[in-house]
């Protein structure tokens, strides 16, 4: 079951939604909006000069995401 991500076409509000089934009805949490636009999903990657290895290690192993990794360096 995929989570997608939504803008609400009437507040601008994102948000995430699980799909269960291609039918099901999407909302928008602060406005109950029904109309809302499909966004791209982000995902978290290495910083470039980095390896994967030394990114894991540096932080604790737990990666890092788009805005950022929670390092305290």
């Amino acid at each position: 079951m995929p989570i997608y991500e939504y803008v609400c076409q009437n507040c601008q509000t994102s948000f995430e939604h699980l799909v269960i089934a291609k039918d099901s009805d999407i909302s928008c949490p602060k406005c109950g909006g029904r109309q809302a636009t499909l966004q791209f999903s982000v995902f978290a990657a290495p910083h470039s000069g980095d390896s994967s290895a030394d990114a894991a290690a540096s932080c604790g192993g737990g990666g890092c995401s788009p805005s950022g990794c929670g390092c305290d360096n």
